[in-house]
């Protein structure tokens, strides 16, 4: 395996690129968001490309692609300029992309969302040949190594099958370059090996891989070469065998990340200000209790569908439940909605932030003030823009959220600035306990970061978070305490002191609750 990764590197290296660009510029009204970038991919490469959210990652892919045209550089194929004027011509010159939220149609085969609008038709021209399009379809399933029947519908597809098709999809334009936007962000373990497994067999074959990813681990497992970028520049581009993860996050993120918390303080004695007992829902919450205390973080760990997010979402009143009892600070709460949670301080930021965190539509400053919006409605019909603007500005520099202005819509902003306004939304709202579920999913190592330190400075303040994250460095790294998850019930809880992964990997894949001290 090394001396394979070793060969392809200096393949890499040696052959002319399948593409390049060149000093690629590209503004948008008021941010210069590529400054004179470069990227090269050689055939059967997979080159990885790295960068804070906002870096302009999404951009030069968007322009190879076809979705933008730069201002100025050139990109070359083989060594030849070419004009991309639009998503079609990439396609045509073998450029086919899977982005992270799937571009598919549910009630249509997977055959005919590989060849829509390219469907073969019968002698007579008006009537499409099912037969010869899902022999097509299986041909390139073939060529995949990949066992599906081609006229499943792709809504029956797990979310992995369906990237599958995504691929198929790219392949069936004969594609020598695929571009992957976070392959993996909804897969398990044995989804993404699979996937690690057509991604080689395609290297094998000589298209070549740009591989757009957070996680560290995988790219050190798949990658080749790695390009950085920061701040819409080309910062390097280095092997992925030789060069040190450290160096790697410095060069994305231009300084050193402190390595944590270090030893999280003993909140034990700290008053308690949320209980759960006996919550119940169907199958998918089973008599799940616990405490959380003022200035303490709980996480919440578990493997995909143990409950956790029903869990929050129950004690919010976004979900009914069979039983169960909530006290907030000894009294109970009757919490039927999320508008009786926040009543009583609770805030919850949604693991899926663009559909129930962000208003995307919406400016900075409307979605920072949304949890409260009546403190600036004058006369009981005016909004006081003056006040909304100057408390929304407060926070954007209190948060370092990076946006142009706060009347700037919020869907153009990076993942981790989307994620820093959801959370504005709630230290606007005061609430006392907060409910963080996966607070750094799809967001970049330096955003990360400064989640991190928002959190801890928030627990010193004396609010009381729980933090879900599928992440266990993340959940070992934040946590005072960890609860952990296995099919609706909690199996067992960890003193941040004793806590491991193997602990919690332990107690996620058992069903009996076992409380380890």
């Amino acid at each position: 395996m090394q001396q394979d990764q070793e060969t392809r590197d200096t393949a890499a290296t040696a052959a002319q690129p399948v593409i390049a660009l060149r000093n690629v510029s590209k503004r948008f009204p008021g941010v210069l968001a590529l400054d004179n970038c470069q990227f090269d991919l050689a055939a059967g490469e997979v080159h990885a490309l790295m960068g804070e959210n906002g870096a302009g990652k999404s951009t030069l892919m968007k322009i190879l692609s076809g979705v933008y045209q730069r201002d100025s550089g050139e990109i070359l194929i083989d060594g030849r300029a070419v004009e991309i004027d639009g998503p079609r011509a990439a396609q045509a010159l073998g450029i086919g992309i899977i982005h992270q939220e799937l571009n598919l149609m549910n009630h249509l085969s997977a055959a005919q969302n590989i060849f829509i609008g390219r469907e073969p038709k019968k002698s007579l021209g008006l009537f499409i040949d099912e037969e010869k399009l899902n022999r097509q379809a299986a041909v390139i399933f073939e060529r995949m190594r990949l066992d599906l029947d081609p006229r499943t519908p792709v809504g029956e597809l797990t979310v992995a099958r369906q990237q599958m098709v995504e691929i198929a999809k790219a392949l069936s334009f004969d594609s020598r370059v695929l571009i992957m936007d976070e392959p993996t962000a909804a897969l398990n373990n044995a989804e993404i090996a699979e996937l690690f497994r057509i991604i080689r067999d395609l290297q094998q074959q000589g298209v070549g891989i740009v591989y757009i990813s957070h996680k560290m681990d995988e790219l050190r497992q798949i990658a080749d070469r790695v390009t950085v970028m920061r701040d819409g520049r080309y910062i390097a581009t280095v092997p992925m065998r030789d060069t040190p993860m450290d160096t790697i996050i410095s060069m994305m993120v231009g300084r050193q990340l402190d390595g944590g918390q270090g030893t999280p303080p003993d909140t034990s004695a700290n008053e308690v200000v949320l209980e759960v007992r006996g919550l119940s829902r169907g199958r998918a919450i089973r008599d799940v209790g616990f405490t959380l205390r003022r200035g303490e973080i709980l996480g919440f760990a578990g493997l995909m569908g143990a409950g956790r997010t029903e869990v929050a979402r129950a004690i919010f009143g976004a979900d009914p439940v069979d039983a169960g009892e909530i006290l907030i600070h000894g009294k109970r709460a009757l919490i039927g909605s999320p508008a009786d949670a926040v009543a009583h301080g609770i805030g919850y930021l949604s693991e899926d932030r663009k559909h129930f965190g962000l208003a995307v539509g919406m400016d900075v400053q409307t979605n920072i003030a949304l949890s409260c919006m009546g403190r600036f409605v004058r006369r009981g019909i005016f909004i006081d823009e003056r006040a909304l603007r100057e408390t929304a500005q407060g926070y954007v520099r209190q948060l370092a959220i990076k946006t142009p202005s706060v009347e700037q819509q919020a869907r153009l902003l990076s993942g981790g600035n989307q994620q820093k306004i959801v959370i504005a939304k709630w230290l606007l709202r005061d609430c006392d306990i907060l409910f963080f579920d996966e607070p750094t999913r799809g967001i970049d190592i330096g955003a990360k970061n400064e989640i991190y330190k928002l959190l801890d400075a928030l627990a010193a303040q004396g609010k009381a978070i729980v933090m879900i994250s599928s992440e266990l460095p993340e959940v070992l790294r934040m946590s005072h305490r960890v609860l952990v998850m296995c099919e609706g019930r909690v199996t067992g809880e960890l003193a941040a002191a004793d806590a491991t992964q193997e602990k919690i990997m332990q107690l996620a894949t058992q069903r009996e609750s076992t409380v380890i001290q």
